[in-house]
């Protein structure tokens, strides 16, 4: 089975949507199953004023359909809800093509920290939006009933995984801070409340693993953290797994993949009691969520660090790629233009 995923979030971008569809690919791979991406790659595109560094594609309904056709996929997935994830509901709404939907990221809450849009009037453009999609994948339970009491409708469970092999306790170095070392991964922007963490009185070291347009404005009110700028994945893994702890201070979050890195390398988690933290540490030993960051911190550094490889060990991209083919095989054509009569996942995975 061929899978074309539609989305605007794409290299060089680093985020949690695009590291999640590359460790997609690849697990699905392994399953016999080719996933491929309609990217902004090819298309004119524009910046965004309030995100530096991100440009939106100007896809054309030529451009998309030419690019779909050519691909001729099996299922139709749609990543986001930008330019491209419009352009191909669009395509596949004129060619009554059913396709799945994936609800990852809080446009929202973001929109409305950056502008005086009200949330509701997001939601709505959201929840119309995904209404067409035979199933929309969601990452965690509690986001799933949060979606549900907001609207909308054909909800399936795509849960994330982590790489144990890139992200492990034995990968650690020796960081030249003074200890604690207490350490955040991520986009260093208004959404991710990273000044919730940065203004916390604690021992030893703040550090964040990231950059983003907040970033010289942290710099200048909070001098005696320590900015590490942008990591690739070898380096981003020995300067986690030396953390004491890591510290997830967002509040809007659907999961955060970082957390199950964070606790892969054995470091445990300090975080707000909201969606993503309360699905991933909920009230298990490898974190400590409190609405006081300040104690959650402190009190994650009691805790074990084998507990924590421990626990994720249990997450394997492999078993989320299942979840997703499951959906997709949904809406399955086999490039008929018919919807395909799938048997087990194994069947499809190898067929």
């Amino acid at each position: 089975m061929r899978v074309l995923v539609a989305t605007d979030a794409w290299r060089p971008q680093v985020n949690g949507v695009v590291r999640t569809l590359n460790s997609l690919q690849r697990a699905a791979a392994k399953l016999g199953v080719a996933v491929e991406f309609l990217s902004p790659d090819g298309f004119r595109s524009f910046p965004v004023p309030t995100y530096p560094g991100l440009r939106l594609a100007i896809p054309s309904r030529r451009g998309i359909a030419e690019r779909i056709e050519a691909m001729r996929p099996d299922a139709i997935h749609i990543a986001t809800e930008g330019p491209i994830g419009f352009a191909v509901r669009a395509y596949c709404r004129r060619h009554n093509r059913p396709f799945t939907t994936s609800y990852t990221t809080r446009f929202p809450e973001y929109i409305s920290a950056r502008s005086p849009i009200p949330e509701s009037w997001i939601y709505g453009m959201l929840r119309r939006f995904h209404s067409a999609a035979t199933v929309t994948m969601v990452a965690t339970p509690s986001l799933t009933a949060e979606l549900r009491e907001r609207g909308f409708t054909n909800l399936g469970m795509w849960t994330r995984g982590v790489d144990v092999d890139l992200f492990r306790p034995d990968r650690a170095i020796d960081l030249g801070l003074p200890r604690p070392v207490f350490m955040t991964v991520g986009r260093v922007a208004v959404e991710k409340n990273l000044e919730a963490f940065l203004s916390l009185d604690l021992p030893g070291t703040k550090a964040i693993i990231g950059t983003g347009p907040q970033e010289a404005e942290l710099k200048r009110k909070f001098p005696d953290a320590k900015f590490l700028g942008m990591l690739d994945n070898g380096i981003l893994a020995s300067r986690l797994a030396g953390a004491d702890v890591f510290v997830f201070p967002s509040l809007t979050d659907t999961f955060g993949i970082v957390q199950l890195e964070a606790l892969a390398s054995g470091v445990p988690v300090a975080a707000f009691p909201v969606t993503g933290p309360k699905d991933v540490v909920a009230d298990r030993p490898i974190g400590v969520l409190h609405e006081d960051l300040r104690t959650a911190c402190l009190d994650a550094l009691k805790l074990s660090r084998e507990a924590c490889r421990a626990f994720a060990l249990n997450y394997s991209w492999e078993n989320s790629a299942r979840q997703f083919i499951g959906h997709a095989r949904k809406v399955a054509t086999g490039n008929s233009g018919e919807p395909q009569l799938a048997g087990t996942i194994t069947e499809t995975a190898h067929g």
